[in-house]
């Protein structure tokens, strides 16, 4: 399972990939995400970085923590980090920056992996995950563009 959005956003490279790659914003932007830290140490984003979020599933619950590795960290590029299950990357998002006329088109994407238990799930309703996650998607990339636009 996997899916995408894109928005435009008229603003530098640098801005927009500094609030996105600043993990404990996210509870600006997420939909579903409410909180997040950095773990282990780490103060920032770099490759191989640990944080947590604090999620409500679909607004309401369940509420859980998931742990992050981040495994894309190009400033002013790209960010990236799997969701994982002990060291096993269940989700892997990612942001990539592509300049575009008066600024650039922000994607962000999810992918997850190809398990068993994935591939069930696909089945008996994964459509409604991604459709969901689209539309977060460019719920968060909305709210981000009002900031990197506004500020």
């Amino acid at each position: 399972m996997n899916g995408s959005v894109t928005v435009h956003m008229a603003a530098p490279a640098d801005k927009i990939w500094n609030v996105i790659a600043d993990t404990t914003r996210t509870g600006e932007f997420s939909p579903e995400v409410f909180e997040s830290e950095w773990l282990d140490g780490a103060t920032g984003p770099a490759l191989g970085a640990k944080f947590r979020g604090h999620v409500r599933r679909n607004e309401i619950g369940p509420v859980y923590w998931t742990t992050c590795r981040v495994t894309a960290c190009e400033p002013g590029r790209e960010f990236g980090f799997a969701v994982l299950a002990g060291d096993k990357a269940l989700n892997n998002w990612h942001y990539r920056l592509d300049a575009h006329g008066d600024g650039h088109d922000v994607t962000e994407s999810f992918r997850m992996a190809d398990f068993p238990g994935v591939r069930l799930f696909e089945l008996l309703g994964g459509q409604l995950r991604v459709r969901r996650n689209k539309r977060d998607m460019r719920t968060t990339l909305e709210r981000i563009k009002k900031v990197v636009e506004n500020d």
